[in-house]
């Protein structure tokens, strides 16, 4: 789960090497990040592995994200049971490679516990980061200050581009990790300032 480094470095063998200690099909997940990077040289790089809960059974989920000199490239692999086209248990794999141009925001929520006793490492961290190719849209009824009003004044909302989101924290991923999240904003960040 590391991540930013300060030279020049290609980070391309430890990222191969954070993906093997997953245990998480290691040889689907690295083919899926190496054909999204395409050979570019690895500035960055964040790996999560994360179980969820479906019904009576544990499914595995691996987000990778990898910064490029010109790119930020994105890789999620889920496992599934088998279906009607697969009937054998399968694993699908998406990437998007996105300019760095392109990226908008990355906003990154610490949070910390018992902030009165001084500064401390987060506990947990969210980043998010938008470059338009999701945007949500929260509408709620429209009102109007008079409490007597029956009329109806519409909609309103707020639209936001919030594409990739990614949470860590301490007591579920390990202080490692929320500081390996930390350093991957911090390093997408730089890189696309303008």
């Amino acid at each position: 789960m590391r991540t930013r480094t300060t030279d020049d470095r290609d980070r391309a063998t430890e990222l191969r090497h954070a993906i093997d200690r997953t245990g998480y099909y290691p040889e689907v997940v690295a083919d899926g990040v190496a054909a999204a990077v395409a050979g570019e040289q690895v500035v960055s790089f964040f790996v999560h592995h994360e179980p969820t809960f479906e019904r009576d059974e544990v499914r595995r989920h691996l987000s990778v994200v990898v910064l490029t000199p010109s790119r930020l490239v994105l890789a999620h692999t889920d496992e599934h049971p088998g279906d009607d086209l697969l009937p054998e248990p399968y694993t699908s794999t998406s990437t998007e490679a996105v300019s760095l141009s392109a990226v908008k925001s990355v906003v990154v929520t610490r949070n910390i516990a018992n902030p009165t006793s001084g500064p401390s490492r987060p506990a947990e961290v969210v980043m998010t980061i938008g470059w338009g190719g999701v945007a949500r849209i929260d509408l709620e009824p429209a009102g109007c200050a008079d409490p007597e009003c029956e009329a109806d004044h519409g909609y309103t909302g707020v639209l936001s581009s919030d594409d990739f989101s990614l949470r860590v924290s301490a007591a579920a991923d390990g202080a490692d990790a929320v500081h390996g999240l930390l350093s991957f904003a911090e390093s997408l960040s730089a890189a696309t300032h303008a």
